[in-house]
């Protein structure tokens, strides 16, 4: 087969495979999981294939027009290139592991095999985004994940949290989309063309009028998909889904596709010094805001969620600064650490029977319950927080490199502001990530206190992808010596400045982080924590025979600070406390940014919506039955006048035609 007929069976087997898993989920309940596998599997097999012939070479380009469409054509096209094959690579490895590990994880779900099918159907709409060489066809897929994330996040339905969390998430990523809309027809109609190779061409010649409102435009709907300031706030929240989900929304999709749309645009972006300048900042206030929030967070999965915004603003700053390569590249490596803390939180979660850090630093051994989680987990946090040489380090200091370039004037592809200000921000959050990666392990994995409930082993189908993900963990920082052709051929080797100050950051951020643990230990009472008054938050798996997703839907219906108020839950040995200071709860709470936007969004919109029905029910609705009334009133009226009686009825006619007669003499008189 040919390279392009491989990368289009790539997005298409797990589609096949989610409209099959939907079709048999009930009648065939035995072909769910492998249909939910194999055909993932395979596109990853394909993937790689592609990626091997690919080689980092020039992009290969094909398209086919499905129909006129008129002036501006759409067409099914792909654009393969060093960035494409290997972020389809990463897609691939990390929904493949999601599924394996979803088959333990929801063994005893009901709802597995729509859920297979979801997850399937969102790593292909994924795929198409990554292989798209035509914007409309890009734009199918960006739509696509939404609708899944929708679904997926909601997976615990029963739940007030998932069902309020998936609204959020959609509602959220939509007000970004719309301007993403707009942007998209705005160059569609300068450029002439959906594709993204004429579209680049056109920017090379100058072609374009408009580029800062087009980029800016674009850059809406990035910062929702990609969950960056100001519209970041759904994704802390997402976390109500299942723990698989969050590993794929965080590490190889939605959020991804965002920093992948500017990545494969950039030349439209850099276009215009102001647009990159406003990314730039997004990123910094992104990078350095989040990392505060996930220092003061309780909940183990809202700690990786904004750790993962603020990663994203990695990403994005390293885009602003006008290097993709040193973005994407981040984006792989961060890809694979994510997904792995996520699906080793989801069995820390199981073995705990909470999501809460203040419960698991009360409960002693959890540790040993779970030694595939503990060892794979501080691989990962390692990655996370850019210590060598795992990983984190080499695309983290790719990024900071490439943000000195920019700041000390060696760049033309950006403004030097855009640099300084992505290069301060980018080591205040690597100091900042060191402190938060080191507090989530030590409370989660140095707890003292009651002995964590047992609940068996764990699943081999759930540990085993683990150690599978810690591989790219450890090693995938050396691509950029391996593959830098995929990199448009650029140098991602660590500099010697930024690699000391940004490893001396996060090893001060260690350290710190660490004196403070001991002494908030050293003073802390060590009682069960209770929450209003209910059993201690350790307490709340009591039923392991159900499976870690039953466990995990208590725990988000128990333990109410993670979705909720997250300051009531005090732990006075938390060194996030002794930190932040007077700043944690306002970093506990995301700084108050959805209390914001309800007061001058949500608030405002529902006034309007009772006032709209006020005028309907009270204003419209009276006019409507007032003519009702009014032609039953004429009708009892012309009832009662219907006597029967002949008589009446000629007199009636009599007076009528003496009164038509004497109206006729008037009016002839007055004439």
């Amino acid at each position: 087969m040919t390279t392009t007929t491989l990368a289009v069976l790539v997005p298409l087997l797990p589609f096949l495979g989610a409209v099959a898993g939907l079709l048999l989920g009930r009648k065939a309940p035995g072909f769910v999981r492998p249909l939910a596998i194999l055909p993932t599997l395979t596109a990853l097999g394909l993937a790689v294939v592609v990626a091997l012939r690919q080689g980092g070479d020039r992009a290969i380009d094909a398209a086919t027009e499905l129909t006129p469409t008129g002036s501006v054509p759409i067409e099914l096209a792909l654009h393969l290139d060093g960035f494409a094959v290997l972020t389809a690579v990463l897609v691939g490895v990390v929904a493949s592991c999601v599924q394996i590990y979803s088959t333990a994880y929801l063994r005893d779900d009901p709802r597995y095999p729509s859920y297979a099918a979801l997850v399937s159907l969102f790593t292909s709409a994924m795929l198409l985004v990554v292989f798209s060489g035509d914007l409309m066809v890009l734009l199918v897929g960006w739509e696509i994940m939404g609708i899944c994330s929708y679904f997926l996040v909601g997976h615990y339905w029963e739940t007030p949290e998932a069902r309020a969390a998936s609204l959020k998430a959609f509602l959220v990523t939509k007000l970004g989309d719309v301007p993403f809309l707009i942007g998209l027809f705005a160059l569609a109609a300068d450029a002439g063309s959906f594709r993204i190779t004429t579209i680049l061409d056109k920017v090379a010649a100058g072609g374009l009028d408009h580029p800062t409102l087009i980029a800016l435009l674009l850059l809406a709907g990035v910062a929702g998909k990609s969950a960056q300031f100001p519209l970041h706030t759904w994704l802390p929240d997402a976390m109500a889904g299942p723990t698989p989900v969050s590993a794929l929304i965080h590490a190889a999709t939605m959020v991804a596709a965002g920093v992948y749309f500017v990545a494969r645009l950039l030349p439209v972006f850099a276009a215009s010094a102001a647009a990159l300048i406003v990314l730039a900042v997004m990123a910094a206030v992104t990078m350095a805001g989040s990392a505060l929030a996930a220092l003061a967070q309780d909940d183990i999965k809202r700690v990786l969620a904004y750790s993962t915004i603020g990663q994203l603003g990695y990403m994005t700053g390293a885009l602003a600064v006008g290097d993709r390569g040193a973005g994407v590249f981040h984006l792989l490596s961060h890809g694979a650490f994510k997904a792995l803390l996520f699906l080793a939180a989801g069995v820390i979660i199981h073995a705990a029977g909470t999501n809460s850090l203040a419960a698991m630093s009360r409960m002693g051994n959890l540790r040993d319950r779970v030694p595939d989680a503990f060892w794979t987990m501080s691989v990962a946090l390692l990655a996370l927080a850019a210590i060598p040489p795992f990983s984190g380090f080499f695309s983290k200091e790719a990024v900071l490199g490439a943000a000195e370039h920019t700041a000390t004037g060696h760049s033309e592809l950006a403004p030097a502001t855009a640099g300084w200000i992505v290069l301060v921000a980018g080591l205040v959050t690597a100091l900042l990530t060191a402190a938060y990666a080191t507090r989530l392990w030590l409370l989660a994995f140095r707890g003292s206190g009651p002995a964590a409930p047992d609940h068996g082993r764990q699943p081999l189908a759930m540990t085993s992808v683990l150690w599978v993900l810690a591989i790219p963990s450890l090693t995938a920082g050396l691509s950029f010596g391996v593959l830098p052709d995929w990199f448009d051929g650029h140098d991602l080797t660590p500099t010697l400045t930024t690699s000391v100050l940004a490893t001396g950051l996060a090893l001060v951020g260690v350290i710190v982080t660490y004196g403070a643990w001991r002494h908030s230990s050293a003073m802390a009472a060590r009682a069960p924590l209770a929450v209003d008054g209910r059993e201690p938050l350790g307490a709340v798996a009591a039923h392991p025979e159900e499976g870690p997703a039953a466990t995990e839907a208590e725990a988000i219906t128990a333990h109410t600070p993670v979705y909720g108020s997250i300051a009531e839950a005090p732990d006075s040995a938390d060194p996030g406390r002794l930190l932040l200071g007077p700043l944690h709860h306002a970093a506990a709470n995301g700084f108050h940014l959805d209390a914001l936007y309800t007061a001058l969004f949500v608030r405002p919109t529902q006034a309007a919506a009772r006032l709209v029905r006020f005028l309907d029910r009270e204003v419209v609705d009276t006019y409507v039955r007032g003519a009702g009334n009014t032609a039953n009133l004429l009708g009892t009226l012309v009832r009662r006048a219907q006597t029967g009686n002949v008589q009446t009825y000629l007199s009636a006619l009599l007076a009528g035609s003496v009164v038509l007669a004497v109206a006729a003499v008037l009016v002839a008189a007055g004439a």
